[in-house]
């Protein structure tokens, strides 16, 4: 199962989607039932809405609507700092024991082949490219050997950074959450068709130069590890996100630096999941 969240003629909605840009959107009796994606999540409904759309004809695609983030209206977003060793090494950090947690805003994400915001206040936009983590169901102090029990999708996700902001202090915050910075995409891979997140392969590219190559299984703190170490702290509820870190290759670190310049294009491909496009703006 494959979901989707976007805009008809200005109205927010959701569908199935077949992985390869096509779209089913809910009718008004499941939209009424469950307004929003997250909802579905809540309702512990995905298989039955999948269900009552997967015999219909695609009434629509990524192409003829606005792609909004996966899960437009999360509660939380939980993202991870240095989780891939040559992240690390080319940010010459040390060693953390636990994992470097920090936090995104709703309002800084944006949907499949919108445009990421280079902000005028900013001068390094650096990409990110990283594996969303979709929760399906209430989480509070989860073992590691469970925590796999409690997601119901994957996606890709542009973890945009403004670079100089990020550096004002210790906390990253600020360079992380300006508005309309990140993307999130295309859509949400439901388990049934990712039971292992360790054997995917995550490529970022601008401009189709391929800017991190890596393996899922690469990460220093797994999913079940940052499961458990989150919900040990907050607890974790249907819809919430967790964007698990990227892997070397950012381009603040090249000599010279890459960054998302407008009119440039950045990707992030994960396989078994599809490619997130989005366009570089300037505002």
């Amino acid at each position: 199962m494959k979901f989707s969240s976007y805009e008809v003629n200005g109205k927010a909605t959701y569908g199935l989607a077949d992985g390869e840009g096509k779209l089913t959107t809910v009718g008004d009796d499941l939209a009424h039932r469950y307004p929003t994606l997250k909802d579905v999540i809540a309702g512990d409904a995905l298989a039955d809405v999948a269900s009552r759309l997967g015999d219909k004809t695609p009434d629509t695609d990524v192409e003829s609507v606005k792609m909004l983030p996966v899960i437009p209206n999360p509660a939380k977003i939980i993202c991870v700092g240095l989780n891939y060793r040559a992240h690390v090494e080319e940010t010459q950090n040390p060693d953390t024991e636990k994992p470097m947690i920090f936090c995104r805003y709703p309002d800084s994400q944006v949907g499949h082949l919108q445009p990421l915001k280079k902000p005028s206040q900013g001068e390094y936009f650096d990409y990110e490219g990283e594996m969303a983590v979709i929760i399906g169901k209430h989480a509070r102090f989860v073992e590691k050997e469970d925590a796999l029990d409690y997601i119901c999708g994957y996606s890709c996700y542009n973890e945009g950074t403004i670079r100089d902001w990020q550096y004002h202090t210790k906390q990253f915050l600020p360079g992380k959450s300006f508005f309309e910075t990140g993307g999130f995409g295309p859509w949400m891979v439901c388990t049934d068709e990712i039971s292992d997140p360790t054997v995917l392969i995550l490529e970022t590219r601008l401009d189709g130069e391929v800017m991190q190559h890596t393996t899922t299984d690469m990460m220093i703190f797994d999913i079940p590890t940052l499961i458990n170490y989150i919900t040990t702290f907050t607890p974790l509820n249907p819809g919430d996100v967790i964007v698990s870190g990227t892997p070397g290759g950012v381009g603040f670190r090249r000599d010279p630096k890459v960054l998302m310049e407008p009119g440039k294009t950045a990707e992030i491909e994960i396989s078994k999941i599809g490619i997130l496009r989005n366009p570089v703006e300037a505002v």
